[in-house]
């Protein structure tokens, strides 16, 4: 189903932001960080990120298990938190029980709007991936697993649903830069989206698929490794290729 196209504001794009902040880098920084909020829980974020995101072992295990729920939103019990992980705008998210964000991730929740980031129970960030809300929320289901080296970008919605497998090196990424007019270089003209990302219960990316702007991915559906998936893909679908295209139904 074709969606309308919508513009991002440039209010949303960090490069513009920082752009307007050149006279207050101080306040430019704990507007990406922490967004708007008291200096104390400005302080208190930077002591954080200094003392207790960096310590190894079981110190730091436990340090940041006692400390971080301060940042969130909402959080579960039994909330595990690796070393070097930034959270940007925390006070946006939202995590269930038993949730894992593994070591040198970075969550991003600056553009999630009152939605925010909602990770549900039991779900697992791997190593050195990137949630990033840039404009719009982001859910992810019960059970679901993100491997390491992934990227999800937000530009109108991610979301989800629940024991969403997906292998390492994935990018699902919505969103897309204006390239008609010549004279202007590419990261001028502005960006837009057609819709949000959708990816349905029990979907299972191979290693270094791509889910592209606006995709829907039914319930079941397998993508092979390397896919590119450019269109909506059905329920218990297995597609593969570039562009990836349905190879045979599960059943």
């Amino acid at each position: 189903m074709a969606h309308p196209v919508k513009e991002i504001s440039k209010n949303e794009i960090i490069r513009d932001k920082l752009a307007k902040s050149q006279a207050s880098p101080l306040k430019a920084y704990q507007a990406l960080t922490v967004g708007q909020g008291s200096f104390f829980k400005f302080v208190t974020y930077e002591l954080l990120n200094l003392f207790v995101a960096p310590l190894p072992g079981a110190l730091g295990f436990l340090l940041r298990r006692k400390l971080y729920p301060m940042l969130f939103k909402s959080v579960g019990k039994g909330v595990i938190i690796g070393r070097n992980v930034v959270l940007r705008h925390p006070h946006k998210m939202t995590l269930g029980d038993n949730v894992t964000i593994d070591d040198n991730s970075l969550v991003d929740g600056r553009g999630s709007g009152e939605a925010g980031i909602v990770l549900e129970d039991n779900v697992i960030i791997n190593r050195n991936c990137l949630v990033l809300a840039k404009a719009g929320p982001i859910r992810l289901g019960q059970k679901s697993t993100l491997g390491s080296n992934s990227v999800l970008v937000s530009m109108d919605g991610v979301e989800f649903g629940h024991s969403v497998l997906v292998a390492g090196g994935c990018s699902v990424s919505a969103g897309a830069y204006h390239i008609d007019d010549l004279s202007v270089p590419i990261m001028d003209q502005g960006t837009y989206t057609k819709g949000p990302i959708s990816i349905g219960d029990g979907v299972w990316l191979g290693s270094n698929a791509t889910i592209l702007d606006s995709i829907s991915i039914g319930a079941g559906a397998v993508v092979g490794a390397g896919a590119v998936v450019t269109k909506d893909v059905p329920t218990n679908a297995i597609v593969a290729g570039v562009p990836a295209k349905v190879m045979r139904m599960r059943a």
